[in-house]
């Protein structure tokens, strides 16, 4: 790979992963484009909320919370973009259902890993025996490093 492709790829992955180019450098024309779907949950499932986001180069430009119950522009396209889907009755009655059919899944499916499991452990946990000798001969070998005098 000659200098100026080594370069290329750098400035790429710099702005792919969100670092501003040098002054005067021009832009790859990559861009991120992001949703992200949340959920909180109160005392279990008693109360359950859902946040959808949605990012474009690191701003927000739209979002729904199931306690608003409709999208909310935050930009200008965001506006825009709210207005036609809070008008479609299917969409909206899907983000507004997304509570059942995706928080609370979601709960039943890692409820097992994140808390019954905790007395579990406890139990399990045996006292430590004494320490084990720890040497860096292996390493060193593997290294090529030789013993030392």
């Amino acid at each position: 790979m000659g200098r100026g492709a080594a370069a290329g790829a750098l400035l790429v992955a710099l702005v792919v992963l969100g670092a501003p180019p040098a002054a005067g450098a021009e832009l790859s024309g990559v861009f991120q484009r992001m949703t992200k779907s949340e959920c909180y949950f109160i005392n279990g499932t008693e109360k359950v909320r859902y946040v959808q986001r949605s990012i474009y180069n690191r701003d927000q430009f739209i979002m729904f919370d199931s306690d608003v119950g409709h999208f909310v522009g935050l930009t200008p396209y965001g506006e825009k973009l709210a207005k036609r889907w809070n008008s479609n009755a299917v969409f909206m009655e899907d983000r507004r259902t997304a509570v059942d059919w995706f928080c609370r899944c979601w709960y039943k499916n890692f409820t097992p890993f994140l808390t019954e499991r905790r007395g579990e452990r406890e139990a399990e946990r045996l006292p430590s025996g004494p320490a084990l000798p720890v040497t860096l001969e292996p390493l060193k070998i593997s290294l090529g490093i030789g013993p030392e005098p």
